[in-house]
């Protein structure tokens, strides 16, 4: 019973996440890696992200600003080898607290971007030729091991001071490309295989539900109060990784 409501709540999130609450898909990370391996919840996960971001773009395709894409991707695509090279080597032990502990410092990362944005809306955030190395870098890397690289999307798109809707759009053709580029090497580590993408394709249309939920709800539902719930239990299903190592 656990084992299917964490992979249905998974899949609904990682819809919601997609049009209408960026951030919140983070949740489904810790969610799917607590009822099975580390290695395998990673594989799973991307499939599932690849439907969302279809979803979005389909949705947002005309609002993204695709002179930040430019910069940020080829960045990206340099960090998601250096992650391949990395899950190459550490075994399921060390991933499922290494995800845990990875998601922590993603939510750290997104509440000093809140923080930072309350303060003041000239926020001085740094906008040189090293920025988006760096960001892209950090983003293929922990996507690449993790699929938690939203909040590191955050802070770069909070820098360009994008409009709502351009944020979205954005964001959507980023994870869409980047997701899709990462489907060779997680099929070369075997990360995903025939049985995952069956699996797969049986939560695909609570994404889709959830992909429209998120568009409907995020023109009622204040999101900051929903941000806020979301990172609370994503932490505490991201310590629950990380103690179970412990343990």
């Amino acid at each position: 019973m656990w084992y299917w409501a964490a992979l249905c709540i998974a899949a609904a999130v990682i819809g919601i996440s997609k049009t209408g609450f960026p951030g919140a898909g983070i949740l489904a990370i810790p969610l799917v890696a607590m009822v099975m391996p580390a290695r395998v919840s990673t594989g799973l996960i991307l499939p599932m992200l690849l439907v969302g971001d279809v979803l979005a773009v389909a949705y947002y395709r005309r609002h993204a600003v695709w002179r930040h894409l430019v910069r940020l991707l080829p960045c990206a695509a340099a960090g998601i080898i250096v992650g391949y090279r990395l899950l190459g080597i550490v075994d399921d032990r060390l991933l499922k607290p290494g995800i845990g502990g990875l998601i922590i410092v993603m939510l750290a990362l997104n509440h000093w971007r809140r923080r930072r944005a309350d303060e003041s809306a000239d926020t001085d955030i740094p906008r040189g030729w090293w920025f988006p190395l760096i960001m892209g870098v950090l983003a293929g890397i922990t996507t690449m091991m993790a699929n938690a690289a939203g909040p590191i999307m955050m802070i770069y798109l909070l820098a360009m001071r994008l409009p709502k809707e351009a944020f979205i759009g954005t964001g959507a053709w980023y994870f869409l490309l980047l997701n899709a580029f990462k489907i060779p090497f997680s099929w070369n580590l075997g990360l995903i295989t025939a049985d995952s993408l069956w699996l797969n394709a049986r939560l695909a249309p609570l994404i889709i539900i959830g992909g429209l939920l998120g568009a409907w709800a995020v023109k009622f539902v204040p999101q900051t109060a929903f941000n806020r719930i979301v990172e609370v239990l994503t932490a505490l299903a991201a310590l629950q990784l990380v103690l179970s190592a412990i343990c």
